[in-house]
């Protein structure tokens, strides 16, 4: 007997091993369908960049990146710039992915609602000439930095998700505590991050948010926040492929950090989440030197 109940406990045990569970979402994952074209595939960070149309009950239609599991990785050796792509977007949190996706070739026409195709910012193109207002109320354009390499980024104060706005506010305080140690290399880079939230994140809201990161004396002498008119930030914002669309007293959008070179033209697009504030900083050093 109690050999026999030595063995039932040994297979009870096994069969409750991570090892043995079946994978499934965390417990209150939302699922919604998702149809789109894919704009970029990054296989190594499993990420798939979509234009895709709305879906009900959660985001408009946009353009943002997306990962995917590590079951699926193989999927993206099969898509392409133009592929359609049916899917289950997975959420947790502030966590999401892909899963259940299907790749259709090209012949399936983009579903309803999703954005026109645009074309994707290249390496070379130049800086839009727009009038932005900085945490101190100063007006502010692109071409102030020219002779300077810069990384440019968007955010909105309020933004709740760490893997979103919060995540680029820290990587670019890491950079810019690293840059600025280096003071040769510091006259020689500046760092720049936009609100699209242009109603609530005025100058005063931009100045307090702004501070806490600050690594120079006077504060925002080699990092400031600027907003300014809403088609002025759109136009900007288009020129990086940035997305961004107000939904309920908040933002849909993705992530976007342009690194630009002293002449005013693109170097590098981040896209994503997926980069270190190393790797920016390297950016910013070779684009400084360029």
């Amino acid at each position: 007997m109690t050999r026999r109940r030595l063995l039932s406990l040994l297979l009870l045990a096994v069969c409750l091993a991570p090892a043995c569970r079946r994978a499934s979402p965390p417990a209150g994952a939302n699922r919604y369908p998702i149809a789109g074209r894919v704009v970029e595939v990054d296989a190594a960070s499993r990420s798939v960049t979509l234009a895709h149309g709305d879906i009900p009950g959660f985001m408009p239609a946009m353009t943002m990146p997306f990962v995917v599991l590590e079951k699926d990785a193989a999927l993206l050796k099969a898509m392409a710039p133009g592929d359609a792509v049916t899917a289950t977007l997975v959420v947790a949190d502030s966590r999401y992915w892909l899963d259940e996706i299907v790749v259709v070739k090209p012949a399936v026409p983009l579903p309803a609602g999703a954005p026109a195709g645009h074309r994707e910012p290249e390496p070379g193109d130049a800086a839009p000439e727009v009038a932005l207002v900085d945490q101190s109320g100063r007006a502010l354009r692109l071409s102030d930095y020219r002779g300077r390499a810069l990384a440019l980024s968007f955010v909105f104060t309020r933004c709740p998700l760490p893997d979103f706005c919060p995540f680029l506010m820290r990587g670019f305080a890491l950079a810019h505590a690293a840059l600025v140690a280096d003071p040769a290399l510091a006259r020689k880079t500046a760092l720049l991050t936009v609100s699209f939230d242009v109603v609530h994140d005025t100058p005063r809201v931009l100045r307090d948010y702004g501070l806490p990161f600050q690594k120079t004396k006077p504060p925002f002498s080699h990092w400031r926040l600027a907003s300014g008119r809403l088609e002025e930030v759109k136009r900007l914002g288009a020129a990086y492929g940035l997305d961004f669309q107000e939904d309920a007293g908040s933002f849909t959008h993705n992530l976007r950090t342009a690194v630009l070179g002293p002449d005013g033209r693109l170097r590098r697009l981040l896209r994503g989440n997926d980069w270190k504030p190393e790797e920016l900083v390297a950016e910013l050093r070779a684009a400084a030197g360029s």
